[in-house]
Parts: structure tokens; sequence; C-alpha cells
């Protein structure tokens, strides 16, 4: 089985680390001859090398470019695979056409396309996921997206993220040391959203959840560590309404896993989220979770820990009995990336 991975690697987020993890797991699965095609100097090329993967380096600068493309059909010459999976929209794109370029060059069986959707946005009816052959989607949440844009349901199958706990805990036990930086006493209550500063994430809903909470646990900080577009309209609302003193912006980390293990409960604040591949961290690391009903989020938090999107009120009120009467429920084995990694590879053996 011959397997050319394709994410343009143009950030690193959750779904990169998503596409190392599967490509480090497959790199061990005996029968897998796999090569991962990603952004020259990007982050997703650097760990997933460091992990065995072998990666291809390519000229990769914007969303569709054709020197990526143009790479990626030189890479499918020389390494015919099977299948070509894409991970994000415009590596979809691109694989699309260079099987469209495979078959016009006459180079006998053209791979099978594989594309991986991760989010609950809209889909535009000229979307590539409808050219490719199995759409590989992380939640029932994305898959009814889908199947309402007019995918075929046959042609989906779920395989949720996953994570490696024991890679987790391993990452977990670099100290953080988030109470020090921010200059709190030891013990202070701490609950901690990690997500990028944008719309869907809707860490505005989260600033009144610290406001309202302050009645109940005037001790209670809230650390939102990720950096984006709404960081000015977040920072006027937190002196809006007052809660500079409680809440906490300490820009992108690179340790998340670090700074969930010091964190008393994990918040997820989303209006739209596919999976929330933080969210299985922080049950690896046995922390209560509070998140909102958005997206796959229901597919792993338990219904008892789930607030309805935007209510501040009920957030609030949550996050203090999450940690007055903390309630840690394990990581479903499905979700971890061993298992993600065999339910992917079960695909591509139905396809060729």
């Amino acid at each position: 089985m011959r397997v050319l991975q394709a994410d343009s690697g143009r950030v690193w987020r959750g779904g990169q680390n998503q596409v190392r993890l599967l490509a480090r797991e497959l790199a061990r699965s005996p029968g897998v001859d796999q090569r991962l095609v990603t952004r020259r100097g990007s982050e997703l090329a650097r760990r997933a090398a460091t992990d065995g993967v072998r990666v291809r380096e390519v000229p990769w600068t914007m969303g569709l470019d054709p020197r990526a493309g143009w790479r990626l059909v030189v890479e499918a010459l020389e390494f015919r695979p099977d299948v070509i999976h894409a991970h994000d929209g415009h590596a979809v794109g691109l694989a699309v056409w260079a099987r469209r370029c495979l078959a016009w060059l006459g180079v006998g069986s053209v791979p099978r396309v594989v594309a991986t959707h991760r989010v609950v946005f809209p889909v535009r009816s000229r979307s590539a996921l409808f050219r490719a052959d199995l759409v590989i989607v992380i939640s029932e949440a994305v898959k009814s997206l889908l199947v309402a844009a007019g995918v075929p349901a046959a042609a989906i199958r779920v395989i949720p993220s996953g994570v490696d706990p024991d890679e987790v805990r391993r990452a977990a036990a670099a100290h953080c040391g988030i109470r020090a930086k921010l200059g709190l006493p030891e013990g202070t209550p701490l609950a901690v959203n990690v997500a990028a500063l944008e719309a869907a994430k809707d860490q505005a809903t989260l600033l009144r959840a610290a406001a309202v909470a302050r009645r109940a646990r005037p001790d209670l900080h809230w650390v939102i560590a990720g950096e984006g577009g709404l960081r000015p309209a977040l920072e006027a609302e937190i002196r809006a309404l007052g809660v500079g003193d409680r809440v906490h912006l300490p820009g992108y980390s690179d340790r998340p896993e670090a700074l969930l293990a010091e964190a008393d409960v994990c918040v997820m604040s989303s209006r739209a989220e596919g999976l929330g591949s933080v969210v299985l961290e922080a049950l690896a690391l046995g922390k209560p979770v509070v998140a909102t009903r958005a997206g796959g989020l229901p597919e792993v938090v338990p219904a008892e820990w789930l607030v309805p999107v935007a209510d501040d009120e009920t957030l609030a009120r949550k996050v203090v009995a999450a940690l007055d009467h903390p309630a840690v429920f394990p990581l479903p084995p499905r979700f971890t990336a061993s298992a993600m990694a065999a339910g992917v590879l079960a695909v591509y053996k139905t396809l060729v």
C-alpha cells in the first residue's frame, strides 16, 4: 500500500497535528509505504520528519500554489501511490488536479483521492470535496453538514481525531509555570481555553462568563491561550467588563499540554467545532471539561458538562461546578491516534 499524504502546512494547529499523528502511526504499520508532501520549512514538515516520516518539502506559499500542484504530480509519477490523502481544502484541490494530470498523461492506474474534512463551516458547491473518491470526517456533526451540502452519505466515513495519551502526558510533564508568569499564587483556580482568537471559538462569551462567575468564585482566573484577529476586540471587551484582573491573554502557547496540565478545568466556548482535539488532550490529562454543544463537542463531552452556545450564565455556572466538584471522565479508546490510524488504513484498503 503506497500512500501520498498532502497538507499545505501553512499553519500549525490541531489539524496539522492530526496529520502528523496519522503519518507517524502509518509509518509504523507493516505493508504501508508513505510520503508526506507539505510546505517547505513548515512546522508540520519539521515535526513529522522528527517522528520518522518521509517528508517531501515543496514550495507552497499560497493556497492553490501551482508549484505545489506540479510537485505533487512529479512525486506521484515517481512514487506511484495507490492513494493520495489530502488533509486541507487547498490540498484537496491540488490532489484532484494532480489525479486529472496523471490520467491525461496516461500513466496507467491513477491513485484514488481521499479527503479529510475537519470543520463545520458551509461547503461551497464547487468544492473539490465533491470530486474526491471518499471523504473522511472527524465527527457525525461534520458528516451531517456535508450530507446537507450534497455529498453522498455513502462517500463519507466518520473517523474521529485522536491523540497519543502517553505523548500528551510526556509533553505535559514540562512545567509551564503559568501562575508564576501571571504573578498568581500557587493554587489559584484556573479555567483554561486553548484556541485561536476567532469568531468560531467565541471567547467573547467566555469573557462574559468570567464576569458572571466572579460573584461565586472571586478567586477564579481565566487563561485564554491563542492568537488571532479578534485580540483587539477581546481586549476591549475585557476592559468594558472590568475583568482585566481575572482574565489573561498570554498569546499562542507552543506547549498547550503543559498549560492544560496546570488547569483546574478546560473550557471550550465554541460556536462551531468539528470535534476539538484540545478536549481530547485535556481528557488524556484527567482534566474536567466544560464545553458548548457546538458541532462535534457533544460526541466527546458528557451531556451534564455541556452548555448552550453563547450562554454565558450557564457556562459560568458549570465552570464553577467543575471547580467545586471535579468530574473526570476517561478518554474513550476510539479517540486515540492508533484507533484513528487503524480506521484510516481500513478506508484505504476498501478503495484499493
